[in-house]
């Protein structure tokens, strides 16, 4: 089959791979659609901290954003998942140490990440194999675009309720890419008072056109309080000023990283009595994301800017942006041949 494959840093080509196969407790999916994430492209480019630490090494085949249909189970494994349509969580945990055991598996040590880290080859390819025990059904209201974007609404919606906002409170979301917007539309889903910063003319244009009218510059953004503000930019200089701008007694959430280690002032921290939280992958947060899409209350499509194939996802990585493509920050790969 076709896969997208990272042989080193700034190169990345399509190969012919072998098939997967079902291995016990294993089923094989037809993938439909995967996103390119941020993460892919630090992968791409040789930034991603898990190739400076050694934890991923190339050849790399990425993709932790995807949907598609289950065509083989292995013989343990229950086929009334056959013909279903499915993601998974990107999280596969070993299922035996102390925090496994506890329902961390996202921050198991042992932990493989689809496409990411381990020895789980990723969804930017024409089918991918996934342990069984990771995979979440969608629901007929749930298409192959919308399943391919429940991995990116589970860390917004993990980010939304660790913010703690209630109706009519403040959250301000720093970053108007694709997790910022989706913090956005889930915690405005809840009724709250919901406004967004960002930096360039295009987001925020994008933003009020999905209706969140309270969208600023750094210039323009109005006095708090804020009871909580969610980081979900790669700018260093960006969980500092979260610190400054929450109310005191209140949350901050922290999702995004930068290339850099960021400078947070740990006495404002203390001193406003605010509780710090940190985000990693969307394991919680994937059945709470299937279910608001399938019901309509966060329609996250108008996020996608187009859906290209599989040939032409090593220039986006590289930083070319489909000519064709709408405001929107996501881009969606179907893999599958074209006819």
């Amino acid at each position: 089959m076709r896969a997208l494959v990272l042989t080193g840093p700034h190169r990345a080509e399509v190969l012919e791979v072998p098939e997967p196969v079902a291995a016990p407790g294993h089923v094989v999916v037809d993938v439909e659609r995967a996103g390119i994430c941020g993460t892919d492209v630090e992968l791409f480019t040789g930034e991603l901290s898990y190739l400076q630490t050694g934890i991923t090494a190339y050849p790399v085949r990425p993709g932790h954003e995807w949907s598609g249909i289950v065509t083989q189970v292995a013989p343990d494994v229950d086929p009334a998942w056959l013909g279903r349509r499915v993601t998974a969580d990107t999280m596969v945990g070993c299922g035996a140490c102390a925090r496994c055991r506890a329902g961390r598996h996202h921050v198991c040590d042992d932990r493989h990440e689809i496409g990411i880290r381990g020895a789980l080859p990723g969804a930017l390819a024409e089918r991918v194999a996934v342990p069984a025990r990771s995979l979440h059904a969608l629901p007929p209201a749930a298409d192959a675009e919308l399943g391919a974007l429940v991995e990116p609404g589970g860390n917004a919606l993990r980010c939304v309720e660790a913010a703690a906002v209630s109706p009519g409170e403040r959250l301000l979301v720093l970053g108007t890419g694709t997790i910022g917007l989706l913090v956005a539309l889930f915690a405005r889903a809840r009724g709250v008072d919901v406004h967004v910063l960002g930096q360039q003319p295009r987001q925020l244009y994008l933003a009020r056109s999905l209706g969140l009218d309270r969208a600023w510059t750094r210039e323009s953004l109005p006095p708090g309080p804020w009871d909580a503000v969610v980081d979900a930019t790669n700018d260093p200089a960006m969980p500092g000023l979260a610190a400054a701008l929450v109310e005191p007694g209140r949350r901050i959430v922290w999702i995004g990283l930068s290339g850099t280690p960021s400078t947070v002032d740990t006495r404002e921290i203390a001193l406003k009595d605010v509780t710090a939280v940190g985000i990693l992958g969307a394991s919680d947060g994937l059945p709470g994301a299937i279910a608001a899409y399938a019901d309509g209350s966060v329609d996250p499509r108008p996020l996608v800017a187009a859906t290209i194939g599989l040939d032409e996802v090593a220039a986006v990585l590289a930083g070319t942006r489909p000519p064709d493509a709408g405001p929107g920050p996501k881009l969606l790969v179907d893999p599958r041949p074209r006819g």
